[in-house]
């Protein structure tokens, strides 16, 4: 995936009057509503975090439906039993109240079935339900995507809930990859998504003032999801340094770092911009400890 480029949207068309499928690309470089925020093409640029970072914001295994568990070999993996008539939910570890958060979620599309939902909820949205629903997204305490169906959904009893991405017509349908990307700014407010490389556009607005944990709910049994967590920037203007090395990569172009030795530069120099002093490492250990301060301040 190139994080650091634009690219053109793929989506699945279905036409239901023949009920042929195909792909129509369609360019989205020049609608504003899918151009990624700066802040964020700043944070995929960035090393994603280490294994350690991912493990702190892994599946909570203490804060779950009793219909999965967190895989001991694989902590970024939850596994569903085969319930009948159950829906089931798992929230991250780390609750977020500030800055911008990225995750990337890996679910089998063949594994999702007909109530497959992403989002983000408070600690006190539901875990589970009986029969099959879009559990995420069925009151006011979560907010999510239903990957099957298109929608965005949110206090549904009250909320219609809306087509997602919002580029679709009624009668196509978007087939979302195995992985994606959530993305999380709370410093905004917003909850967004990506595909393929592709930015999609806000899904939700006014989450600010809230404590909010990733979420998925599902209804397929022996599904597996795997949540790892790419990073984020706290609210503060970043260093100009970091300005800097974000423009000079930009510049570069992702194909010809790896050429950056033919450069007459200092080593110390080479070795920041292709991230190699670990600086990235150190702002994410100093935006975790600022996390996990809140937490227990709230």
């Amino acid at each position: 995936m190139n994080m650091g480029q634009r690219v053109s949207f793929n989506k699945t068309v279905s036409n239901r009057d023949n009920g042929n499928n195909n792909y129509r690309p369609r360019d989205l470089n020049n609608s504003q509503d899918f151009l990624r925020p700066p802040r964020l093409d700043m944070l995929l640029d960035m090393p994603p975090a280490s294994r350690e970072f991912q493990l702190r914001h892994s599946w909570n295994p203490d804060d779950r439906s009793l219909n999965i568990f967190v895989r001991e070999d694989d902590p970024l993996t939850f596994h569903r039993h085969p319930v009948a008539q159950s829906t089931d939910c798992i929230r991250g570890k780390q609750g977020y109240t500030r800055g911008l958060h990225a995750w990337e979620v890996t679910w089998n599309i063949r594994q999702r079935g007909t109530h497959a939902v992403v989002g983000v909820a408070t600690k006190d949205a539901p875990l589970h339900s009986a029969g099959y629903q879009s559990l995420v997204g069925n009151n006011a305490e979560s907010w999510g995507w239903d990957l099957g169906r298109n929608r965005l959904l949110h206090d549904v009893r009250n909320n219609p809930g809306s087509t997602y991405p919002t580029i679709l017509n009624a009668d196509e349908s978007f087939v979302v990859p195995d992985t994606f990307l959530v993305v999380l700014d709370m410093d905004e407010g917003t909850l967004s998504f990506m595909a393929d490389g592709q930015y999609l556009g806000v899904a939700f607005r006014g989450l600010r003032g809230r404590k909010l944990y990733p979420v998925v709910s599902a209804v397929w049994g022996h599904c597996e999801i795997t949540m790892g967590y790419i990073g984020g920037l706290d609210p503060e203007p970043l260093p100009l340094m970091d300005l800097c090395r974000r423009t000079i990569r930009q510049h570069l172009g992702r194909l010809r770092l790896d050429r950056i030795d033919e450069l007459n530069l200092p080593t110390a120099l080479k070795s920041y911009v292709l991230y190699q002093d670990r600086r990235a490492d150190v702002l994410n250990t100093q935006l975790v400890n600022r996390t996990c301060d809140l937490c227990r301040a709230t």
